[in-house]
């Protein structure tokens, strides 16, 4: 039977490998979002465009950060978490009826964002990842 050490590290060593799936997709759907944002000719394009190309870049950091067990990734988990909130907001309030596509990136920067909350708030709880 494993120590509850031993099982909390291997649900912490989980739990990162789903964030930084979560970010690495995100990321690859902020993407292309930002990409299919740029034929909409609506109002409020330009700001997605910017954020959607924020949160993947912060999404991509993250998910590098997190893989080398850098120091720095709490940090950016949080950061991480906002610009996701942020873009979800901004891509659902613009989605309407036929752009899928900012729907399915509201719901993947939700998804990210929940993960890196939680990864967060186990890292400053004081578990340990080794």
């Amino acid at each position: 039977m494993l120590q509850t050490g031993t099982q909390s590290n291997i649900q912490m060593m989980q739990s990162m490998q789903d964030c930084i799936r979560n970010c690495l997709d995100c990321s690859s759907i902020c993407q292309q979002c930002a990409a299919e944002c740029i034929s909409m000719d609506k109002t409020g394009m330009g700001q997605c465009i910017a954020l959607c190309l924020d949160c993947a870049a912060v999404c991509t950091l993250n998910a590098e950060l997190m893989s080398r067990e850098s120091e720095y990734h709490v940090s950016v988990c949080e950061l991480c978490a906002e610009i996701c909130e942020d873009c979800a907001q901004l891509c659902e309030g613009l989605a309407q009826g036929e752009e899928s596509m900012l729907r399915d990136c509201a719901e993947a920067c939700r998804l990210c964002g929940d993960s890196c909350l939680s990864m967060s708030s186990m890292e400053t709880t004081g578990e340990e990842i080794h």
